[in-house]
């Protein structure tokens, strides 16, 4: 008798973590486990945007990596960070790409309790310069004060990183002009003297050299912003509660097509064909450094960095805000 009425226990327990860990969509609508129970939610949407920071993303996605580990990607294509994190805080996304200073904003401003799942890419030498065109009076960051400089949005990384060169070679910023304009239109407005200066990340460096002579006069990613953490994938912290599982999966197949990104030839077919760059290009732009795995101290420096100047207006501890790693 007492066997019977510990296994019955035993069950009902089982049963009510099934259903607890069942949370499914950010919204709370629930979603019936895979076979097996292997993750809660086995069709997952993620949002994504172009660039050939997400190469080891479609890797995974092409090698069956995301189909071992039990889940099935619906991939949805948006034009910005901003954007895709919208799409994750409406409940319209399971997960998102965005760099991270939309990620640790809305944290600051309670706009969203995120958790960040995976890192992605980080700043490598030489793959996000200040450049200008052929000619310019401007030949170093200590030209740069008082000068129209092009930045994809304020207070993003590129305007972060920007500021974050200037000040380490005390560069007054007060008096710069900080235009918003678009990677791909940079060039054309570089060389149009729209601005005076850009900032431009991989693949946009490469493609302004090749159509309008572009050169760079400052590698951004050196100093205070060496190895710069520029973008991770998120879910809400309520998701992510309900769903370790699927996210444990998410986290394997990133770690296993990252590592194998280590190894350019294995990574440069998805830079073509999902970077949006020809063959020539993708063989010669400075790819950024893949990761996977979080690490708080290294991303802490996000954050420091939106303090100092100001885009946030409280520290925010990153730890608390990275997921489990399964």
């Amino acid at each position: 008798m007492l066997r019977r009425v510990a296994l019955a226990l035993a069950l009902s327990a089982a049963l009510t973590g099934c259903g607890a860990l069942g949370g499914g969509e950010p919204g709370g609508k629930e979603e019936h486990p895979a076979p097996g129970g292997k993750v809660e939610k086995p069709k997952i949407k993620v949002a994504l945007i172009s660039t050939i920071d997400l190469a080891p993303l479609y890797l995974a996605d092409k090698k069956g990596y995301f189909k071992e580990e039990g889940l099935e990607l619906e991939i949805v294509t948006l034009p910005s960070s901003q954007v895709t994190l919208t799409s994750l805080i409406s409940g319209q996304a399971d997960f998102a790409f965005a760099s991270y200073v939309p990620f640790f904003v809305a944290q600051d401003k309670k706009a969203a309790d995120i958790k960040i799942v995976a890192d992605s890419v980080s700043a490598s030498p030489r793959s996000n310069m200040i450049v200008t065109k052929p000619g310019s009076a401007v030949k170093s960051v200590r030209d740069l004060a008082g000068k129209k400089i092009g930045v994809s949005a304020l207070n993003t990384a590129s305007h972060i990183m920007s500021m974050a060169a200037m000040k380490a070679n005390d560069v007054d910023q007060r008096e710069v002009k900080w235009t918003p304009i678009p990677f791909p239109d940079m060039a054309a407005a570089l060389s149009r003297g729209d601005v005076d200066a850009a900032y431009l990340p991989e693949p946009f460096i490469t493609q302004a050299a090749k159509t309008i002579g572009a050169v760079p006069i400052a590698d951004v990613a050196t100093g205070p912003t060496e190895d710069f953490p520029i973008a991770g994938y998120g879910a809400l912290a309520k998701f992510a509660a309900g769903n370790p599982k699927t996210v444990t999966a998410f986290q394997h197949a990133m770690k296993k097509a990252t590592d194998e990104s280590a190894d350019r030839a294995a990574i440069q077919p998805y830079v073509v064909e999902f970077g949006k760059v020809d063959q020539d290009t993708a063989a010669l732009v400075t790819l950024p450094n893949f990761h996977s795995t979080l690490d708080a101290r290294r991303l802490q420096r996000v954050p420091d960095q939106l303090l100092e100047f100001h885009v946030i207006g409280n520290r925010i501890d990153v730890g608390p805000m990275l997921a489990p790693q399964g």
